[in-house]
């Protein structure tokens, strides 16, 4: 096993390689349906069930994620996730038909469930909390990567090589995946171990999978409206159960006592309307620059990864920040830049100049990747380490949830857009409205930030407030005499 330095670099790579194949599998394949479709004989929006299948999978076992890696440890869970992810996509790249397809991507999405919420529980009880800022950020940058680089590649190898090598290119990530945990990883137990809430479980399965599912589908047309109504309505009164039994419970798979703690209940609760407003981008960006613009899938590609590009030149300068002026100041104030970037993509048309859609793309990456970043970091910045596992749990369902809800929030506005125009066909123009409202969406975060205390979470970003500097100043001082 490696020196404790070391590890504090290592594990978050390793969970960050193995974040990044799970949100390039879960974006690549929406590129690819049409050639899948071709190859089984089936209708392209049929098809759509291989994304909604991998999603309600994600829904139903991320909040299991917690209790099974505090029962077998989180290196033991973390790698057999990775084996199920890896085999999963195997299985999705030899099927022969929609119902194989499926069920491979049902099999596929729990070991994507476990991966990411227990990757993060490893790299959580490996780091120490004054090195969690710049390691959460080698995390964000794989989310912020994965839904930009999923549609070119997916379009790349659809159009040079066989479909299935959309799943195929998993293979040799997760065996590395594999060893690399095998070999540089501790497997950190929790002593106690907490009871199954099974009846909390199928709750919560409902609930989630329903509102993501009926999110997921809202606004394009692959549903019937009074599905979709149902869809959500089914999910709405599973949540509320859930809530319900949570309180009476003494173990409850999603535990929302956390929001007791403040720094959690801010970041989770600002962080996931931020995430809302961000969701969406991935939905309209691509949309408006080929359906609006008339440009290629690559060139559109190309143009749409600068974000990702803004959000890596993100994690050197990360900790500095936050440690400067402190996880309030810069939620609060990042949430505003960060929004009004989206907001200028409104603005963009058709003769808008392409070095300055990178340039405010390349910018509003950085900015959100920082938020996200920062947002990530300080819910976790005071909970307690027995409760840790539970939290991962609350925070990956908060997040995947609130990413279903921008997308279909996304989709929602454009086609009331198009019933308001009383067209069928998206121009240009169309889009404005979307990124203006999501913007809006996006900066409501900040007030859940603004009750936040000036030294939230200082343990972790290492800000102190300029009386708390004074004060650390005399007592070396003093230490000096």
């Amino acid at each position: 096993m490696p020196s404790a330095p070391l590890r504090h670099v290592l594990v978050p790579l390793i969970v960050a390689c193995a974040l990044f194949m799970e949100n390039l599998d879960s974006t690549v394949i929406a590129t690819a349906l049409p050639a899948i479709a071709r190859s089984m004989d089936e209708d392209p929006l049929r098809l759509n069930l291989a994304i909604t299948s991998y999603l309600l999978s994600l829904a139903v076992f991320i909040p299991l994620s917690g209790w099974v890696a505090d029962r077998y440890g989180a290196r033991s869970v973390f790698r057999a996730a990775i084996v199920v992810f890896t085999v999963g996509s195997a299985f999705c790249g030899l099927a022969q038909n929609l119902p194989e397809l499926v069920a491979a991507r049902i099999f596929q999405g729990i070991g994507g469930a476990m991966m990411v919420p227990v990757g993060r529980l490893v790299m959580l009880r490996t780091v120490p909390k004054s090195e969690l800022v710049r390691a959460m950020s080698y995390l964000t940058v794989p989310a912020l990567i994965g839904p930009v680089l999923g549609p070119p590649v997916g379009g790349f190898i659809v159009t040079y090589s066989s479909w299935r090598w959309i799943f195929y290119i998993n293979l040799p990530m997760g065996l590395l995946g594999i060893v690399l945990a095998s070999l540089f990883i501790e497997n950190v137990k929790e002593t106690g171990h907490w009871p199954l809430d099974l009846r909390g479980f199928l709750l919560s399965g409902i609930g989630l999978s329903g509102l993501m599912f009926g999110f997921e589908t809202a606004g394009r047309g692959v549903l019937p409206v009074p599905i979709v109504a149902t869809l959500l309505a089914c999910g709405a009164l599973g949540t509320t159960l859930y809530v319900f039994h949570s309180r009476v419970h003494s173990f409850p798979i999603i535990d929302l006592k956390l929001l007791r703690i403040p720094t959690f209940a801010a970041a989770v609760t600002g962080g996931s309307l931020f995430r809302i407003g961000i969701g969406a981008l991935p939905f309209l960006l691509p949309l408006m620059l080929q359906l609006g613009f008339g440009l290629s899938p690559f060139a559109s590609g190309l143009l749409t990864f600068t974000s990702a590009a803004g959000a890596m030149t993100m994690k050197m300068t990360a900790a500095p920040i936050i440690r400067t002026f402190g996880f309030r100041r810069v939620l609060l104030g990042n949430a505003v830049i960060s929004s009004l970037f989206v907001a200028s993509y409104a603005f963009f048309s058709p003769e808008t100049p392409h070095w300055l859609i990178v340039l405010a793309l390349l910018s509003g990456g950085f900015f959100r990747s920082l938020q996200f970043t920062s947002t990530n970091t300080l819910i976790f910045a005071d909970v307690p380490p027995p409760l840790m596992s539970r939290a991962t749990s609350f925070q990956s369902m908060a997040q995947q949830l609130s990413v279903s809800i921008g997308v279909g929030a996304g989709a929602l506005l454009l086609h009331l857009t198009l019933l308001l125009k009383g067209r069928t066909e998206l121009q240009a123009g169309d889009f404005a409205g979307a990124f203006l409202v999501v913007a809006v969406i996006s900066l409501c975060s900040i007030f859940f930030y603004l009750p936040l205390a000036r030294e939230a979470g200082a343990e972790v970003s290492g800000h102190h407030a300029p009386e708390e500097k004074s004060a650390v100043a005399s007592e070396r001082g003093a230490a000096g005499d």
